[in-house]
């Protein structure tokens, strides 16, 4: 493979990454599975199931800052 391609792919997988691990999460251990009729309902299915990861992830992130 050439370097410029290497390069370019090691960008992608980064930004891959911080985009489906997300997902992945939300799809194993929350069970998000997407089984509505109409788009309306399916992309509030998806922005709900974003609010709370976001939720869990706050959560998270604000024990971490407790001082010791």
């Amino acid at each position: 493979m050439a370097r410029h391609h290497a390069r370019a792919n090691a960008a992608k997988s980064t930004v891959r990454a911080h985009v489906e691990h997300p997902f992945a999460h939300q799809k194993g251990i929350m069970g998000l599975l997407i089984r509505t009729i109409g788009l309306a309902r399916a992309s509030a299915a998806v922005t709900l199931a974003n609010m709370a990861y976001n939720m869990k992830r706050w959560c998270w992130l604000d024990r971490r800052a407790v001082p010791a």
